[in-house]
């Protein structure tokens, strides 16, 4: 005979060494297979190419050392977004999960950046990258428009049309300011190093101490970086607010 089965179990002991482990949430980039775009990366060669192509003419342009156009923030955001240009390219053309948006965020904003001081600020734009006049060299006009407008133009279209939405985050703005407020004391530091009297001693007019004094200079900069600071705030209310471009219509 067999005994009769207990209609109440009692609770068993735990299994010793037995961790129960907590329910966790697997990201879907960990499961989804990323496709080939090769399109998007031809895009984003291109963009690399383009940003290269306006730093080389600047080089091979400018009068005196090299180091003087490398010291330019816009010929260095540009070299970074050539950059990062180029690894996103890999990433789309080999399937490849994408570049961090901090990251390719911080290189959109930068280009936007240098661009729209250029463009707006009365006194933004360096000696360097004013548009010659008719007697003048025709390659620097090219690297300006290239460096300050096709190069801004055709990576916020990449952020727009290829990038998914909803990377961009408030609290990576302040991380991206740290890169300007690095230029500001290299630039000052570097006038201040070079004789009263050089060329490009102050890299850009409203960085100028002969001119506004260390007072005036800082108030230009803390005027800029406030502006900065807002348009980064505004990329990443425009990166939650725009559409995802992978959204196939029902």
């Amino acid at each position: 005979m067999t005994a009769p089965i207990p209609r109440d179990i009692p609770d068993l002991p735990p299994i010793p060494g037995h961790v129960v482990l907590p329910p966790t949430v697997v990201p879907a980039r960990a499961v989804l297979i990323p496709a080939r775009r090769r399109l998007v990366a031809a895009y984003r060669g291109a963009i690399a190419l383009l940003a290269l192509t306006g730093v080389t003419i600047t080089l091979l342009t400018a009068d005196g050392p090299p180091t003087t156009p490398l010291s330019h923030f816009t010929v260095q955001s540009g070299i970074l977004l050539a950059l990062v240009m180029l690894a996103s390219a890999r990433c789309a053309w080999s399937a490849h999960h994408p570049l961090p948006g901090a990251l390719t965020g911080a290189a959109l904003f930068y280009v936007v950046a240098a661009g729209l001081v250029h463009h707006l600020l009365p006194e933004g734009a360096s000696p360097l990258f004013t548009t010659p006049d008719a007697a003048g060299p025709a390659w620097q006009a090219a690297a300006t428009h290239i460096l300050h407008t096709a190069v801004p133009l055709a990576a916020a279209l990449d952020w727009l049309l290829f990038t998914a939405p909803g990377h961009l985050h408030l609290r990576q703005a302040p991380a991206w300011l740290l890169y300007p407020l690095a230029y500001l004391a290299f630039a000052l530091t570097r006038g201040a190093l070079l004789p009263s009297g050089s060329q490009d001693r102050y890299l850009y007019p409203f960085l100028d101490v002969d001119q506004h004094g260390y007072k005036g200079v800082l108030g230009n900069a803390l005027l800029v970086g406030l502006a900065l600071y807002a348009l980064a705030v505004l990329l990443v209310a425009l990166d939650h607010a725009r559409p995802s471009p992978f959204r196939r219509p029902r």
